[in-house]
């Protein structure tokens, strides 16, 4: 023991408090996406959630997972397992667990986000971002993540020293994408003037639920990490604009209940169009058939 590096001596006997309460926070994030996930599944439509909204909280979630894999501190207790045994290894990696099931959570919501994304148009969905649009930002976001996980291992192998700016710049570019990444979601609710497919119970335990994890980041990394958990205070700022917004329209406003009237009613239309369009054509042969020679008497 008295051969241990002095870099890995806090994690022979890890804060309990501390570990219990970043523990905790793992959980919560894992059951705080989950209302989001199960309202996309069960109402089989993502309509209501802005497609940049989901772009930018992708990119931000990888950026951030890269920013805390790439802290000084993370790397040292990732180099420290080897020395230690198993719970005081997994204890010391905690804050890189948090970052990482926040962005699973966030890629199964983009994941979501396309497979029940509305197909209807209709006249009053011209202004609704299509298919093609979704699409190409699940592209932008899985080529993100891949070309910041390739950049991050070349830093660790080829400049080791220049991993801390390298997490510096991740943690920065995480806080401005977080930053705007609820602005276009606010705009879309505001200009709905419901909540769709967004989920307000998420959005309940999300916002202070940021507050205690940048806490309990700070207390792990201390003033170092700022850029880690200084995204997480930003976040739940304008979380917090978006979730009383969403409460409003759905409890509070005249139209309140009626959340996803506006994707039925896009899909009503786009029925109406179709069969008007099938009525259209058997009209037309109609007009232009035309009795000859041999068209048989009986009919």
């Amino acid at each position: 023991m008295d051969s241990l590096d002095p870099q890995c001596k806090h994690l022979i006997s890890p804060d309990y408090k501390n570990f219990i309460l970043s523990l905790l926070i793992v959980l919560g994030i894992l059951l705080s996406y989950l209302p989001q996930h199960y309202r996309i599944i069960s109402l089989k439509s993502s309509f209501g959630i802005s497609p940049y909204f989901v772009l930018l909280g992708t990119t931000s979630s990888s950026s951030s997972l890269t920013n805390v894999l790439s802290q000084q501190q993370s790397l040292q207790d990732a180099a420290c397992c080897k020395n230690v045994n198993g719970f005081a290894c997994f204890a010391g990696l905690l804050g890189v667990l948090q970052m990482a099931t926040q962005c699973f959570c966030f890629f199964t919501i983009l994941a979501l986000f396309i497979a029940y994304f509305p197909r209807a148009t209709s006249r009053s969905s011209k202004d609704s971002p299509s298919y093609r649009a979704a699409l190409s930002v699940a592209v932008i976001c899985i080529t993100h993540a891949l070309a910041m996980l390739i950049i991050t291992v070349v830093f660790g192998l080829k400049r080791p020293s220049a991993l801390q700016s390298w997490s510096n710049f991740c943690g920065i570019l995480a806080a401005i994408l977080s930053s705007i990444q609820y602005f276009p979601q606010i705009y879309t609710t505001l200009h709905l003037r419901c909540v769709g497919s967004l989920s307000i119970p998420m959005m309940c335990i999300q916002t202070p639920g940021s507050l205690v994890w940048a806490g309990s980041l700070a207390a792990r990394l201390g003033a170092k990490g700022w850029s880690t958990w200084g995204v997480l205070i930003v976040t739940a700022s304008l979380q917090g604009t978006l979730l009383v917004l969403g409460v409003f329209f759905e409890y509070l406003s005249p139209n309140r209940g009626h959340s996803h009237q506006h994707d039925k009613d896009a899909e009503t239309d786009a029925d109406a169009e179709v069969d008007d369009s099938a009525g259209d054509r058997h009209q037309d042969q109609d007009q232009d058939w035309r009795p000859s020679e041999q068209t048989p008497l009986l009919q």
